[in-house]
């Protein structure tokens, strides 16, 4: 089973992926992480030009768009192995709502394999902004917003659980596990 995290920053992504994999892991499943932009050659790129301050600018983003889909073909391999559930923190979706041409990140996505489940952690903006605070970011209340409600629309057309980030670490982790178990056949509150 591949699962996806997605969501805006501050949503508790990491976290969330952490505690389902160590709960995965006791329940007897083999489990993988991973994270976008991986830590590949590609990756590390990605990394740095985030980093500039041109990165919004409109041929900057082309150039991550087309990073992006590269990076991720690395990680298709992984992808195919049936024996393990690999959850991933972001995948093309982010792509889709970060990048201002969807139609083309598309056509550069067209072999990145989908979520069987894609979790949204639904966080509203304010609390993002807090929860960001002091990190290096260019996103502001107006881009959040946008954001956000892209994840929104774009979570009708995958299998999507969406989950109030707002709560509490163990209440979200909770909320977490009640949405995937269903999937894979076992008790949200039980560890097998």
């Amino acid at each position: 089973m591949y699962i996806v995290f997605e969501g805006i920053d501050g949503a508790g992504k990491t976290t969330q992926i952490q505690m389902l994999k160590e709960w995965l892991e006791a329940n007897g499943f083999r489990v993988e992480t991973l994270v976008e932009p991986t830590d590949s050659e590609v990756g590390r790129l990605i990394r740095r030009i985030l980093e500039r301050p041109d990165a919004q600018s409109e041929g900057v983003q082309r150039v991550l768009a087309l990073l992006f889909a590269a990076d991720r073909m690395e990680i298709m391999n992984r992808l195919e192995d049936e024996s393990k559930i690999i959850i991933s923190d972001r995948s093309f979706i982010s792509s889709l709502v970060y990048q201002d041409d969807p139609e083309w990140v598309s056509v550069l996505n067209k072999y990145a394999k989908r979520p069987d489940l894609l979790i949204l952690m639904d966080l509203d903006v304010k609390t993002s902004v807090a929860r960001t605070e002091g990190k290096d970011t260019f996103e502001n209340e107006e881009f959040l917003t946008v954001t956000r409600q892209k994840y929104l629309e774009l979570s009708k057309d995958y299998t999507c659980e969406i989950i109030d980030a707002t709560n509490g670490i163990n209440k979200v982790s909770s909320d977490v596990k009640k949405a995937v178990a269903p999937y894979l056949g076992v008790c949200p509150d039980c560890i097998l």
